[in-house]
């Protein structure tokens, strides 16, 4: 009996702690302070969203009208790029849209790049990369641990005539480095300038 009520009481107790812990991420998580960096990590988050749906929504939150740079190639296909920021982590976060004028659903295959790693990517924009003519330096695309690419993925294609909202990180050039070229596939490079988060 005594381990019995032993056991009752451990599990009541798992309970208490799980449920505390999952308020204490939720109101951690909540926000809503209007911080920058709390719009710098909804602003990327949405378009991530947006291309594991396989692309076919614009995303839910307000992208920037402003085109820091358009870019056309490949058959009708059509990039921009919208923002360029530089943020307090030490990595920049690039944004924009990719529109499909191809005849046919575009997967991006090529965009995601030629090293081994990135092949787990599908199709996506892991392959794109930012150069800093000035320093003379070209920054890949960030990873996770497990070799996944902090970008958007293009799951199931982009269809004909569809726009699709898209995101990359990449380390940040130094503080000096004011431009860059954005480059991705075999499109032409996208000179964008930084700005801060």
């Amino acid at each position: 009996m005594d381990f019995r009520h032993t056991m009752k009481a451990r599990r009541a107790l798992s309970a208490v702690a799980i449920t505390t812990g999952l308020l204490l991420t939720v109101a951690g998580c909540g926000g809503g302070g209007g911080g920058k960096s709390d719009k710098g990590t909804a602003t990327a988050a949405a378009p991530a969203q947006s291309g594991s749906k396989g692309g076919q929504t614009q995303s839910q939150s307000s992208q920037s009208d402003t085109v820091l740079a358009e870019v056309k190639g490949e058959n009708g296909l059509s990039l921009t790029v919208t923002s360029a920021k530089r943020d307090g982590g030490g990595f920049v976060t690039v944004e924009g849209a990719v529109t499909n004028n191809t005849g046919t659903v575009w997967v991006g295959g090529n965009w995601r790049g030629d090293e081994q790693e990135l092949a787990r990517n599908g199709g996506s924009i892991a392959g794109a990369s930012l150069i800093d003519q000035q320093g003379k330096k070209r920054y890949l695309i960030l990873r996770d641990t497990s070799g996944r690419c902090l970008c958007t993925q293009f799951t199931g294609g982009v269809k004909e005539g569809a726009t699709v909202q898209w995101f990359a990180q990449f380390p940040a050039p130094p503080e000096g480095t004011t431009k860059v070229d954005f480059q991705v596939g075999s499109m032409p490079p996208a000179p964008v300038n930084l700005s801060q988060g």
